[in-house]
Formats: C-alpha cells, structure tokens, sequence
C-alpha cells in the first residue's frame, strides 16, 4: 500500500492510529446524513423502508478482515460450496478450504507476510544486477526502455532513503532524554502531563529540564507514545520499505512473476494487522442501526475478504487474481483500498480488470492520499492503463471529502478546509466523484472502532453504495448503477474547494473531478426507482 510522503501525512496516520475509544458525538455516521454527508438515513427511512432486497457480494481486496467481529455478524460471505475444514479443494476452483475468501499473502503452514518493499525497492533490486554501471552506449533499444525505468526508481528509493534516514537521525536525537521525561513525569500525572501540569513542574528543579523536554515535544503536536510511533515509522521504511537486500515474499513460496500459478496462500482472511480492511469492511455491511460504532451503508451485503494488502506495496500478481477470484465467485461489487506508483505487470492488471468488465463487476478504487493530480498518472492500479485509449467502463475513482461546506480563511491561511481533504488526489478526468473520507468511524479488530482518514475509507462509501443499488433494484446491471451514481452526485461543480496540495488554491470542485459532485444515497434512490421501473 502506497504511503504517505510527507510530515503531514505521518501526523495523519499517528492521529488515525492512537484514537481510544471515546468518541466525539459529531463524527458518529455524519456520513450517513444529509448535508454534505450521503443522506443515505433518510433513503432507508422514506423511500426503502417498505422495500425488500437480495444480498449483493461485496469483494474487499486489502490487508484482511476480523469475520468474527460484533458488527458484522451475518454479513461475511459463505462459500456454500466448500466444506470448512476438510483440506479439500471442494469446488474445484484451486484455493482450498476458501470458506470466506483467500489470504494471498500467507502460506500452507499458516504463517503470514506483513512487512514488504514498495513496489519501486522491488523493481530497482531486480534491475540493480542487470544495469549497474552500465550506460545508454551498452544498451539495445529493448534495453533502453527497462534502462530508464532503472534510472527513474533508482533516483526515487535513494531520495526516499536519504529523506528516511535524515528524519530516522532527527527523531533519535534526544529520544533518551524524552524517554526518561515521559516515564518520570507523565507517570505522575496518571498518562500524559497537561500544559498547565508541565508549566507547574518547570518551576521544580528536580523536574523543569524534563518538563522542558515534554513541552517541547507538545510544541511539536506530539506526546511520547506519538514521538515513538513517528521514529518506528521512520525505523520500519528503511528496514521494510526501502531496503533492498530483503526478499520477504519468501514465505509465501510462490513466483510473483507467474500469474498462472495459484492455490498459493492460506485461507487465513484475517492474516495480521487486519485494522484497514475491518475498517473498510465495516463502512460497507456494518449492521445498521444496533447502536455499535457507525453504520454499515448497505444492509444486505456480504462481505467477500480478499487479503492481498501488505504492510508497503501490495503485488501485482496477488490483486489481479484476488479480481479473477471475485468474479468467479459472485461479487458484483470488488473495493480496492490501495495503490502505488508503479505497476511493472501492466498487461495481467488489463486483462484480470476487463475479465471483471465482461462479467459486469463495478470496481471501485481509492484514489490515492498524496494531494496529487491523478490526471498526470503514476498511481495504479488504474482506470486506463498507458496501453489503453479508453477507461475501464466498470470503474469508479473516488476522491475524499469532509463534513464542512465551505471554506472558510483567515489572513490568507486556512481555517476550515472546506468540502475536499487536503491529503486526496484529485482529477478532472481520472477522479470520478467525492465520497466522506474524513473523520470516519468504523469497525476495527477484537470488536473495536475507530477513526480514519484517507480515500480509502471514501471508496467503500462508494462500493456500499453500488451494493445497496443491486441489493433493492437487482434489475440494473452494474453499469447502469454506476450511472446512476454519477447522475445523482449532489451537484456542486461551482463549490469552491482547495485543491488539495495548494495552499490557499482555491478552485470549483467541478475542475478537480469528472462529476463535479458527491456521492448522494438518497438521490441514487430515487434514480434507481426511476430507471428500473422503465425496464
């Protein structure tokens, strides 16, 4: 999974990530509500509620998913046709015991892959051997083509390296002396020391140095846990990230490059570190209305776990035949939370997401939390791939936004963002539509909830949506539904937004996206009844 690259984006994180689970009544399902939430409440109270629906299968290709947790229950897919347990490919399809879905990221001995390269450390490592030291004058044309690729990942991991390694230093320097500070004072004050405790403990000489310490660190946005959460995070880009002496995709033994083998993996959904998928999982099918967390934004959904998504840059290889699973086995909707900036096996994504298009499969993706305009390429998996003149069909791109209307400035500086994120990528032709991305409160594992932030909690808005479509009007066809989404966004292409990455740019929200708009459940509602009842 694609990180985030600047100090922004580490606060993002280390805020989404240390939440407890006390929460502000403010954020609980806005999303859910109108305004510039989905409205999706009143859609089930006025216009669904005398309605009946068929469960829809929703894939969830992303880190794993905790199928036991409270909110749930009775809304994980069931392979009817495999017997649990047996060790027996059942169905036939090659994944044995695959009751719930397939953990693509473990092995037949249970043991499961986390920590991995960015998919850029993985292709300079391979290339490395191949054109170190070596110039355009020693190559063939054919060479050339690989040659530049080389030279563009070498530059970006040894940028990233250095980057890593400067703020890894900086975080070290005076880490004992924070350490020994939180331990001394915030002990004493039952967890972390307030300002107005620090400012009375600078007054004691036994204790101002470290107060002095501890203040410091609060000027920076952080108490210790946090300080320690942003060192590890600098720690774990040069140990997994960037490093390219490691080869972890060894414990799952298969050959990455050979899309023809499968079976490999576990049936293990949930796998380790399985927060982000839960998460996702639980803003499509979280049961609604049973006061636990948020709720769910389709009510008959069942929820396919694909894990594919490790701790760096998910393989190509796993997603597309994660997709090929997806369509074989029923979903009509695959979500996919994830992306990077390089895809080296182009023609395997082509084909497994036009494998989904035949078979009319919405896919629905993130668009990527690094501010930047998806217009100019470089973040995949994609909607049109560099061989192809025009966009998936079945594909939504979904851009995050906020519980705020307006921007609002002060001098010049921004005091209220407004509709759009400033951490979304965004684009006029390669950004379908908005989808609440911000302050987002859902499932999480050991039946748990939590807050994040990122489109990719916007893209299961989306696929939630697509799903409670089919589920009421199982009629449409996957394309007529995304249709209906793009036609019924709330419009609001004149809105005026920061584009995100620009400080104070402010432009019309029409300018940064293809529909000008955000997703809206009650007008698809109504779209729906309409369209359907012309068949």
């Amino acid at each position: 999974m694609k990180k985030l690259r600047t100090f922004f984006a580490l606060l993002l994180l280390i805020s989404v990530n240390s939440w407890s689970q006390d929460f502000d009544k403010k954020i609980v399902n806005w999303y859910n509500k109108d305004g510039v939430g989905m409205n999706t409440d009143n859609a089930y109270k006025k216009l669904l509620a005398e309605k009946k629906s068929t469960p829809v299968i929703v894939a969830v290709i992303d880190s794993g998913v905790d199928i036991e947790h409270e909110d749930l229950k009775g809304h994980i897919w069931i392979n009817e046709d495999e017997i649990p347990g047996n060790g027996i490919d059942d169905d036939n399809n090659g994944y044995i015991d695959d009751v719930h879905g397939w953990n693509f990221l473990g092995n037949t001995k249970g043991e499961n892959l986390v920590d991995v390269q960015l998919e850029m450390t993985r292709i300079y490592a391979r290339l490395d051997s191949v054109y170190a030291g070596r110039g355009y004058e020693d190559l063939n044309d054919e060479e050339k083509t690989s040659f530049d690729l080389y030279k563009d990942v070498k530059e970006s991991v040894e940028k990233a390296i250095k980057e890593a390694t400067e703020n890894k230093v900086s975080f070290e320097d005076g880490l004992e002396d924070y350490k020994k500070a939180h331990e001394e004072l915030d002990s004493k004050c039952g967890g972390f020391c307030n300002f107005k405790q620090l400012k009375a403990y600078q007054k004691d000489p036994a204790y101002a140095e470290m107060a002095d310490d501890l203040m410091r660190l609060m000027s920076y946005g952080f108490n210790f846990d946090e300080y320690m959460e942003a060192y590890e995070y600098w720690c774990h880009e040069l140990d997994y990230n960037y490093n390219l002496t490691i080869y972890p995709r060894s414990l799952v033994g298969d050959d990455p490059a050979n899309f023809k083998q499968i079976g490999y993996g576990n049936n293990n959904v949930l796998g380790l570190h399985a927060e982000h998928g839960t998460h996702v999982s639980g803003i499509i099918a979280a049961i609604r209305g049973n006061g636990l967390g948020g709720d769910g934004v389709a009510d008959n959904a069942l929820i396919m776990c694909l894990r594919a998504v490790p701790d760096g840059d998910e393989e190509d290889k796993d997603v597309a035949l994660a997709v090929r699973y997806a369509v074989d086995n029923g979903a009509m909707v695959i979500n996919m939370s994830f992306g990077k900036s390089y895809s080296p096996y182009q023609d395997e994504m082509i084909a497994a997401f036009a494998y989904a298009e035949e078979h009319g499969v919405l896919v629905v993706h993130a668009a990527g939390n690094e501010a930047l305009n998806n217009d100019e390429g470089g973040n995949f998996p994609t909607a049109k791939y560099p061989a192809m003149s025009t966009k998936f069909n079945n594909w939504i791109e979904v851009g995050a936004s906020t519980r705020y209307a307006e921007v609002k400035l002060k001098k010049g500086y921004i005091k209220q963002r407004g509709l759009v994120t400033d951490f979304s990528n965004y684009g006029k032709e390669m950004v379908d539509i908005f989808a609440p991305g911000h302050d987002i409160l859902s499932t999480v594992p050991d039946n748990q909830y939590d807050v994040y932030d990122g489109t990719s909690m916007a893209g299961p808005m989306v696929a939630g949506v697509a799903a409670l479509l089919k589920s009421y009007y199982p009629s449409l066809t996957m394309f007529e539904i995304k249709d209906i989404i793009f036609d019924s966004a709330l419009q609001l292409q004149e809105t005026t937004v920061v584009r995100p990455g620009e400080r104070p740019k402010l432009v019309p929200l029409g300018d940064i996206c293809v529909t000008g708009g955000v997703i809206n459940v009650y007008n698809a509602v109504l779209l729906a009844e309409e369209r359907s009842a012309k068949k």
